[in-house]
């Protein structure tokens, strides 16, 4: 994934319009992370958004519907969705993700569950703004493969989101900017929702077994995950070398070719609805949860990348499922299903 300094479909207009902010978003971010507690979700936890693209209703059912539209790809044939499936934990059950060519890429596609918080965006952090991480899939000839002019013709002359035009932005006129903004301001609403974890951090004994309980004090002791699955979202954001087989994928060494860590190093996901996100892993590699322990436990290849966060927890196999029954504790009952967010049709 290109910095966005880079992406070729970027104007220099839209970088100017979207590093405005960064600053901004930046501190934003800080002061989200400075106001909660190690792991307990937020009361009303709400995604930065700079000030060029607030987030309001409109816009965010505008975005909902963009989301939804599989006109979004020059084939009309797959929507953000069909990827970022909201019944997967916005990602879905392939191993890697396919697009336009039908041709597997080097990596899982990964969820957009909570993106609004987070401050480099991808499996190697390469686009730092929302507004371009949304647009870049829609664009690449491998994925979606769609002209951003074309769409703009074509979602004009249809005339479906002319009254969600007006209520976002004044007026009916569809821009690649609005795209844009519309759909980042939808992702920002995807806040991972109060899971049976967090009623048992505000005080409900019953809300988990006690096998996740012992579950979740391996997480934050000897298990040692808590080193990079941290906060509320339980993720730092970072990039880090796990130990996975190495191949051409670089990872974020792409971006920070001089970092020796950087080889080899992908971020670091979210584990809030986990459960929901088979197979695991920036490759896909790990077919269900236990494998990711499993994975944790073994023993590391030995290179200079890897990082020096990473332990091998000697675990029993009870350790190790009462690890599993915590992360299932972490899956939400939020209602994902949008029904109602269809685009609308041209009166006949």
């Amino acid at each position: 994934m290109k910095s966005i300094s880079t992406v070729s479909w970027a104007k220099p207009g839209t970088l100017r319009f979207l590093g405005a902010g960064l600053l901004g978003f930046a501190l934003m971010f800080a002061a989200d992370v400075a106001s909660a507690g190690p792991h307990q979700r937020p009361d009303h936890p709400a995604a930065p958004a700079f000030a060029f693209n607030p987030t309001t209703p409109a816009k965010t059912k505008l975005g909902c519907r963009l989301f939804f539209d599989h006109r979004l790809a020059k084939a009309n044939d797959t929507s953000c969705a069909s990827c970022h499936d909201p019944a997967h934990g916005w990602t879905d059950t392939r191993r890697k993700s396919r697009g336009a060519l039908d041709v597997a890429e080097a990596r899982r596609t990964q969820t957009v569950l909570g993106a609004g918080f987070v401050p480099k965006l991808g499996w190697s952090g390469g686009i730092d703004a929302l507004e371009g991480f949304v647009l870049a899939p829609i664009a690449r000839a491998h994925e979606m493969a769609q002209d951003l002019d074309a769409l703009v013709v074509e979602l004009s002359s249809s005339g479906d989101y002319s009254r969600g035009l007006e209520a976002a932005f004044g007026s009916s006129e569809v821009t690649v900017g609005r795209i844009s903004q519309a759909l980042a301001a939808f992702v920002r609403t995807l806040v991972p929702g109060v899971a049976p974890f967090d009623r048992w951090q505000a005080g409900d004994q019953n809300a988990v077994s006690d096998s996740a309980k012992e579950g979740f004090d391996l997480f934050t002791g000897k298990a040692g995950c808590a080193a990079c699955h941290t906060g509320w979202r339980f993720t730092g954001d970072a990039f880090h070398d796990i130990g996975l087989e190495a191949g051409s994928d670089i990872g974020r060494a792409v971006h920070e070719p001089n970092n020796p860590l950087a080889r080899y190093a992908f971020k670091t996901p979210t584990l809030r609805d986990v459960a929901l996100r088979p197979p695991y892993m920036h490759d896909g590699s790990k077919s269900d949860l236990m494998d990711v322990v499993d994975h944790y436990v073994q023993p590391k290849p030995a290179r200079e990348s890897l990082s020096p966060l990473l332990s091998s927890p000697v675990l029993s196999d009870r350790e190790k499922l009462n690890l599993v029954d915590f992360l299932l504790t972490l899956t939400s009952v939020t209602d994902h299903t949008f029904k109602n967010c269809l685009p609308e049709r041209k009166q006949k």
